[in-house]
């Protein structure tokens, strides 16, 4: 009832309102040096453009309004949201064409998040599909993207992440820095001490989007993407959220 229009017409007014039913979605995508890592076919980059096309497709389908910010530290592409299955096209165009002038630095996920909370003036359904390996201090940032609009991360992870091989002496390459160290990977003591800082870090980072408050899903680049899809689809029926 509304008594203002109620009290001026002298008869009883009241308004209808029509819920707005469909939802404006982003896919904000780490486009860093340090997604480049994994076999050719499937490492992060490749699954990370699968996964962005295969939610876009699903988001698109309800008539739903879909669009991407792709980001590396020294370069960033902002896709309009639309709906339909050119939006589809263009978007899986865009991931197709390599990142343009690639920084050298550790990634600025902060950076990321803010150019994020930037785009998205309305409240949105927010993806954040990247490996959170960069540099430190983005908690704030996810929270107070997760306070404005509903926020799914999505951490790529490659299994060398996670367990170095043992391949006996090599040379590794710091992807975002440049950095080389020749390592023995078959030195017990070496790996010993990896699988702790890994421990570590894998820890800090759950607790991190725990404490951002946001839904969370780790993705292995091993996994089926299908089995992936249906879990996230899944754990977000059971939270109650669209």
């Amino acid at each position: 009832m509304d008594w203002n229009v109620t009290a001026r017409l002298d008869e009883p007014y009241v308004r209808q309102y029509t819920e707005e039913r469909d939802l404006t979605a982003w896919l904000v995508l780490d486009r860093s040096a340090s997604m480049a890592a994994g076999p050719d076919g499937t490492g992060k980059a490749t699954v990370l453009t699968d996964l962005a096309v295969c939610l876009a497709r699903l988001l698109t389908r309800a008539g739903n309004r879909v669009g991407a910010v792709l980001y590396d530290n020294s370069w960033h592409q902002v896709v309009p949201p639309r709906t339909g299955r050119l939006q589809i096209l263009r978007l899986a165009h865009q991931l197709g064409v390599p990142a343009a002038n690639a920084s050298a630095a550790t990634t600025d996920l902060a950076a990321m998040l803010r150019l994020a909370a930037g785009t998205a003036r309305r409240r949105s359904l927010v993806f954040v599909i990247s490996d959170f390996l960069g540099e430190s201090g983005w908690e704030s940032a996810l929270a107070a993207l997760a306070h404005r609009h509903e926020v799914v991360a999505v951490r790529l992870v490659d299994p060398a992440d996670l367990d170095l091989p043992e391949l006996g002496l090599v040379t590794v390459e710091d992807a975002e820095t440049g950095e080389q160290l020749l390592v023995d990977t078959s030195d017990p003591l070496l790996r010993q001490r990896l699988a702790e800082q890994v421990r570590v870090r894998e820890e800090l980072l759950d607790a991190a989007l725990r404490q951002a408050g946001v839904t969370a899903h780790r993705v292995g680049t091993d996994q089926d993407l299908v089995r992936v899809l249906v879990a996230m689809v899944r754990r977000s029926g059971q939270g109650g959220r669209r």
